[in-house]
């Protein structure tokens, strides 16, 4: 068994529960500077409001462990994290807005590596025929969904019209519409004769005519470009492990969008494509369910480079939850889903062990991956990928602030950084599938600015002879329950 590789079905699985490992996997990506993007801020944040929570278990997403404490919020940010010096006076403030956490696990927003704002749960070929006015409204409301669901940053992975990911970026920031941090997108780029939808697709054959298209897509403002490079297996004529982008093509693709100080994401699940968009410097490769010993190697020698995300719910959900659509299990395994999630779980355990950064999110917004369901993936990293819960909280927070190049003011609780948190009516830790519960999510605050909380929230809690809050027990006992049915 030593010398047994990874990619072999026998492979141990290691088990591990210790502290969390990937902060410090994290701390060592580092884009180029060059490729910063803009520094967005969303309005409407009273620089002089003032938020007090109290009696909270915290967790940082620092790495250190769950304590109890409270936060102050002036303004956009933290102001005061655990420990509230002046905690009296402020509550004999009238101005400040008091929120009983009574126990409740307060938690930074939660992020997704790979969003797709435009996409609307049915035919998505169907996108490129609906009108603007209908899909900008859908898009908008795809927004308010990540945030309703405890999302406070979104990555853009692809946009259905050329220009919508950058209208509604730009509407959430001017407070226009709630929703999360965005990072825009336009259209995924494809060779002619090898797009997976091509209503929603960008066509260009050839380097010369992909920089054209990039340049393009820059103009009308977009944060990065997608590379749409290998097949897709429920296609059955474009397969997930072929390659579709020559290496001059990738090559030339990446040269164009960082002389323009655009990072570059792939969807790569085959083989080829993965080594290109490591040989290349593809920013942030989605998928990468097929790599091998040589591609792995690769990416662990350029891991600071690279973030993995692999979208694994939609191959779960092909699987197990598409047969409510009329696609039978049958015909996904026949197709090759099955062992696609095989091969990839081994993989992604492997980058995990070798310290390369992967991240939560994908491909949410198909019929069976609806809008709202976006933590199940959270579950998937525990379940299959051999994270600790605490290890995959901290992927989607700071791990997706790190992805916005922002890891230094976003996706933790701490004294300084943007005030996007959530409260959870029970233990993350304990029972991962307790993010999928909106139901369970009390309080959502991005900005600063209280997105959701209901009139208990501002109410005193009663004690009991004891001292300790009567919610405690309840607490405890949604943590443990071990739920796993999502919100929708």
């Amino acid at each position: 068994m030593a010398n047994l590789s990874w990619m072999s079905p026998d492979y141990p699985v290691e088990k591990y529960d210790g502290p969390p490992r990937n902060v410090a996997y994290i701390d060592q990506v580092h884009f180029d500077a060059s490729l910063q993007p803009k520094h967005y801020e969303i309005a409407g944040t009273d620089p002089n409001s003032k938020v007090l929570i109290l009696d909270v278990e915290i967790i940082e997403a620092t790495g250190r462990e769950p304590y109890r404490g409270d936060v102050l919020i002036i303004g956009q940010k933290f102001a005061r994290v655990g420990n509230v010096p002046d905690k009296d006076a402020l509550l004999a403030d009238s101005k400040v807005r008091v929120l009983y956490g009574k126990g409740r696990t307060l938690m930074p927003g939660m992020g997704d590596a790979h969003t797709h704002f435009t996409w609307n749960g049915g035919d998505l070929d169907a996108l490129g025929d609906l009108g603007i006015e209908e899909h900008t409204l859908l898009t908008a409301r795809s927004a308010e969904c990540y945030l309703d669901s405890g999302y406070t940053m979104c990555f853009g992975a692809a946009s259905a019209k050329k220009r919508l990911d950058v209208v509604i970026r730009d509407a959430i920031n001017a407070g226009d519409i709630p929703g999360p941090r965005y990072l825009a997108n336009g259209m995924e780029m494809a060779r002619r004769g090898g797009e997976l939808v091509g209503s929603i697709s960008a066509f260009a054959d050839g380097p010369e005519e992909m920089r054209k298209v990039i340049r393009e897509h820059i103009e009308v403002g977009v944060d990065q470009v997608k590379l749409s490079m290998s097949g897709e297996s429920i296609t059955e004529i474009r397969d997930a492990e072929d390659c579709y982008f020559t290496p001059e093509e990738t090559a030339a693709c990446v040269d164009e969008a960082h002389k323009h100080n655009k990072r570059v994401c792939s969807h790569a699940r085959a083989r080829d494509s993965i080594k290109q968009s490591i040989d290349h410097g593809v920013d942030v490769i989605y998928h990468a369910s097929y790599i091998d010993e040589e591609g792995m190697d690769a990416l662990e020698r350029n891991k600071s480079k690279h973030i993995v995300a692999p979208g694994i719910n939609w191959i779960i959900a092909t699987l197990k939850d598409a047969a409510m659509f009329g696609y039978s299990t049958e015909k996904a395994e026949q197709v090759g889903y099955q062992k696609e999630l095989e091969t990839a779980e081994r993989g992604m355990r492997e980058m995990h062990r070798r310290g390369i950064v992967v991240l939560p999110g994908g491909d949410y917004g198909f019929a069976w991956t609806p809008h709202g369901t976006y933590a199940r993936d959270l579950a998937h990293f525990v379940e299959r990928f051999g994270f600790t819960p605490h290890e995959a909280i901290i992927a989607a927070t700071y791990g997706v602030a790190k992805l916005f190049m922002r890891s230094h003011e976003m996706g933790q609780i701490k004294e300084g950084n943007y005030a996007d948190c959530v409260v959870v009516n029970g233990n993350p830790l304990q029972n991962i599938a307790i993010l999928q519960e909106h139901d369970l999510l009390n309080i959502i605050i991005i900005n600063g600015r209280i997105h959701k909380a209901g009139h208990k929230e501002y109410v005193i809690p009663a004690q009991d002879v004891t001292g300790v809050h009567s919610m405690t027990n309840e607490m405890a006992r949604v943590g443990m329950q071990g739920k796993t049915q999502t919100a929708f």
